[in-house]
């Protein structure tokens, strides 16, 4: 009987039954849960009491994908939605942070990803010969900013400010276009209206206008665009307006112009074009040896050049005019222990051409080149003696020529003029007491003259040629003729300048100068006053590195 008992209060206790325990009075259900003899009696639901931190923290557990089924579950995407903006600031205080913040102060250059070189560059096309240039020779993955409050550890490309700031600007709008808030109007009474202020709402609701009487009028409140609320009355509700006043007929408004016409004003922007283009060139060479007890013989010496050339390039196209210009001087001395000082190298020459658009690449042209020397010039003969040949202006040469150009590409020039002139003059035949005295005969002026006149055709050709990027022969040829007197001896001037470029200062140059002038004629044995004089050929080279400066 006690079994069945203790069997029929268990049963009891742990049913969902919420009255009492088959009929057995309270007192008695209350001993028998104090002796034990009852285990349980009817359950009740707790009380949960959570801070936002236990909330946030228990539904990020639960969010775990071992707890759900569908990782996809539409309720677990809410809860997850939910959690994120619980555990984050609210969007508007981003949106502040983002429209404050100088995007300006991300960048980075884009020369900075790179690594670079100087190197040598000519385009006779354009104007630009033997200058310098910045190129690329490596890229660099990681570059960071000196700026001290940059917030990346490095760039790997370069704008990488500027997709910062167009994807944030991008969301930005896109997650204000999609925001909504909702928006509560109340009245005096207890009605409560709610509205989605979004941008993508049409929908209107109807909201009754109260005023403290209680008389009513509907109202329409909707949103009709993009952060904006709109009131529309309801259809057949009408204003009554009071009528307009007839007291003040002589009321008025005044009105005053306002004058547009500097509004419409447009100011021409003249582009003013760029006719002349300059440039500037200098080498310096320094060679030295020394020797001594060499058993081959040989001979100390230092010695030194200065080359300097100035281009001016004039090029206006809508007359179809060009002009190519440069000036140079080149000036070298040598020292030896038994000689001194001497004078190697020295030229003072200009070069001017003036051509006009004629056909296809063929222009009409005028030039004119002059040429002559800065310092004196003298001939040593054995016992120590010497002889003034040259000074400056004595001799000069003249060359003026009218014809055609012809430029098969950009780095040719070749120059036919048949209606030419070349003048040779020599300014001081005689000096004070002769002891400056210049003999003009050796450059074919007749013995009382000074100027020597010679009608002729003249051909000059000019070429680059860049075999390598840093590899450049330069070549000058000047041909004349005389018409009247022996047109078959023609007068040769050839240069040519071999340049090789170390680095974007230093060059090794090769350069050679060939002269023959029928006219010029020197004696076959310089030791011999009474040798025979003829025309030979002269001819220098020079070998050495250079220095070279452009601007």
């Amino acid at each position: 009987m006690i079994i069945l008992n203790f069997i029929s209060i268990s049963i009891s206790g742990f049913s969902q039954n919420v009255k009492g325990g088959h009929g057995l009075p309270r007192p008695i259900i209350d001993s028998l849960i104090k002796r034990g003899y009852r285990f349980s009696e009817q359950q009740r639901d707790d009380t949960v009491d959570l801070t936002t931190s236990q909330a946030l923290r228990f539904l990020q557990q639960r969010l775990r994908l071992q707890y759900w089924k569908d990782p996809a579950d539409p309720l677990r995407t809410a809860i997850g939605q939910l959690v994120f903006e619980a555990g984050h600031k609210p969007y508007d205080t981003a949106e502040v942070y983002l429209s404050k913040y100088p995007f300006d102060s991300l960048n980075v250059k884009w020369d900075k990803f790179y690594i670079w070189e100087p190197l040598n560059l000519s385009i006779p096309s354009a104007g630009i010969k033997d200058t310098s240039i910045l190129v690329v020779i490596d890229t660099l993955h990681e570059v960071t900013s000196d700026y001290p409050e940059f917030p990346f550890t490095y760039y790997e490309h370069p704008y990488q400010s500027d997709s910062i700031r167009a994807a944030v600007s991008l969301l930005r709008d896109y997650v204000e276009a999609r925001d909504s808030s909702i928006i509560y109007f109340t009245g005096t009474g207890n009605e409560i209206t709610p509205v989605w202020l979004n941008s993508r709402s049409g929908m209107m609701k109807r909201y009754w206008l109260k005023t403290d009487l209680y008389d009513s009028v509907i109202v329409w409140i909707g949103i009709q665009s993009r952060n904006t609320i709109a009131l529309y009355l309801e259809n057949g509700v009408s204003f009554l307006r009071p009528a307009k006043q007839q007291f003040y007929t002589d009321a008025k408004v005044d009105v005053r112009e306002i004058d547009r016409s500097k509004l419409q004003d447009v100011k021409k922007i003249t582009i003013k074009p760029q006719y002349w283009k300059y440039r500037s060139e200098a080498a310096f060479a320094l060679n030295q040896a020394y020797i001594e007890n060499w058993v081959k013989g040989g001979e100390s010496n230092v010695s030194t050049s200065l080359d300097i050339t100035g281009y001016a390039d004039y090029s206006n196209k809508p007359l179809k005019i060009t002009s190519n210009n440069f000036a140079r001087l080149k000036y070298g001395l040598i020292w030896t222990k038994d000689d001194g000082i001497r004078k190697n190298l020295d030229l003072l020459e200009t070069n001017s051409k003036l051509n006009h658009k004629a056909f296809g690449k063929f222009d009409f042209s005028a030039i004119l080149l002059f040429k002559t020397q800065i310092a004196g010039g003298f001939t040593y003969a054995n016992d120590g003696s010497k002889k003034l040949v040259s000074k400056f202006m004595s001799p000069g040469v003249i060359t003026a020529g009218l014809g055609l150009d012809y430029k098969p590409n950009k780095t040719t020039s070749i120059n036919f003029s048949p209606v030419s002139y070349k003048g040779t003059f020599v300014l001081d035949t005689t000096g004070t007491k002769g002891v400056n005295a210049v003999d003009q005969t050796k450059y074919g002026i007749a013995p009382d003259r000074k100027w020597k006149n010679e009608p002729g055709v003249s051909f000059m050709i000019t070429n680059e040629y860049k075999p390598l990027k840093t590899l450049a022969i330069t070549n000058r040829l000047q041909l004349f003729t005389n018409y009247i007197d022996n047109p078959q001896n023609i007068d040769i001037d050839w240069e040519m300048i071999l340049t090789a470029n170390l680095n974007w200062f230093t060059d090794v140059r090769f350069n050679t100068h060939l002269i023959f002038d029928d006219d010029t004629k020197s004696p076959v044995n310089p030791d011999d006053s009474n040798s025979k004089k003829t025309a030979r050929v002269q001819f220098k080279e020079l070998l050495g590195f250079s220095f070279i400066f452009r601007f």
